[in-house]
């Protein structure tokens, strides 16, 4: 029995880090989890499979937390916080 693509069976990966074939939605990729465990302290862990940011100009981007790492990290050193404790994008 053949499984179809946007079914993968035996992954050697955690299940949030495939990437399918099949095109999603921004809002469709938002609400995927990557992780949602407790860890040995048994603390809540939940790590989206989607980080979304928006750029300087209002567009919206969905990044794959292990596929567009690098990028992730790139937005969060862009981060800054002014006095009142905002948020600041540059």
């Amino acid at each position: 029995m053949r499984t179809q693509e946007h079914e993968p069976k035996n992954l050697t990966i955690n299940p949030g880090d495939y990437v399918p074939n099949e095109s999603q939605t921004l809002e469709e990729k938002a609400r995927q989890v990557a992780v949602d465990v407790a860890d040995i302290t048994m603390e809540h862990v939940k790590i989206p499979t989607y980080f979304i940011v928006e750029d300087g100009e209002g567009n919206k981007e969905a990044l794959h937390h292990v596929r567009d790492a690098e990028e992730i990290s790139d937005v969060i050193r862009q981060a800054r916080m002014d006095e009142n404790g905002d948020r600041r994008w540059w």
